[in-house]
């Protein structure tokens, strides 16, 4: 209808569709058809982020490389933490976020799908730990490192920020649609906002893989390293 929503209101909107996904047949029956993971792994002792304070710069490393950094409420609820301390402190005026191992974040971790039934409860606490909205609020000082896999929240996640550089090996895809789900992370809000709507449809509805190169190209990111 014309009506353009703001970057907050998309990431409401987003999240609204994707608690009620969550609960149809087509993710029910993905969840049922998924091989159980022989190591889920889900709480380690060890830190999902680290970071490394160096004059006003901070460094800030994903950290479950033995999983490919894939994204779950250890590392969420850890970048929410960090992200809120940058917030409140000016003095730290760029942020450079990489990953550990062989992935920069190779998604969400498929061992927490399905572990929040009720709907509500889901888009309630996607919306109080939501570091889509942080990233966007602190774009012009966050900046990204990526390489290897960057997979779903992998890349929706980077996309908010003004500034995402890549190793050649980085490949990003968004395989949400084939679970029975759309983009979580704030895809639907940041990758529009880069490189437009249709290429967003393209890589939501096709699944496939882009490279390094593609991915300057569409502007996707600004720069290979």
């Amino acid at each position: 209808r014309g009506i353009s929503l703001s970057v907050e209101e998309r990431i409401e909107q987003e999240s609204l569709v994707y608690a009620k996904l969550q609960v149809g047949k087509q993710f029910k029956q993905w969840l049922d058809d998924r091989p159980i993971s022989k190591n889920p792994n889900l709480n380690s002792k060890s830190p999902a982020v680290i970071t490394e304070r160096q004059n006003d710069q901070l460094f800030v490393t994903l950290n479950r490389p033995e999983r490919h950094n894939a994204y779950n409420a250890q590392m969420r609820d850890e970048l929410i933490e960090t992200l809120l301390l940058i917030k409140a402190d000016n003095s730290i005026k760029e942020i450079l976020i990489s990953g550990n191992g062989k992935s920069f974040c190779a998604g969400g971790d498929l061992d927490e799908f399905g572990t929040t039934t009720d709907p509500k409860v889901a888009h309630q606490i996607r919306m109080e730990r939501n570091v889509a909205l942080l990233l966007h609020q602190l774009r012009d000082r966050v900046k990204f490192r990526l390489h290897g896999y960057c997979v779903g929240a992998g890349i929706e996640l980077p996309a908010f920020s003004n500034y995402v550089e890549a190793e050649p090996d980085m490949v990003c895809m968004l395989p949400e649609l084939k679970m029975g789900l759309i983009p979580g992370a704030g895809g639907t809000a940041s990758l529009p906002e880069r490189i437009g709507k249709e290429q967003t449809e393209w890589l939501a509805i096709s699944g496939e893989q882009i490279d390094a190169k593609t991915a300057l190209e569409w502007g996707l990111i600004d720069k290979i390293i």
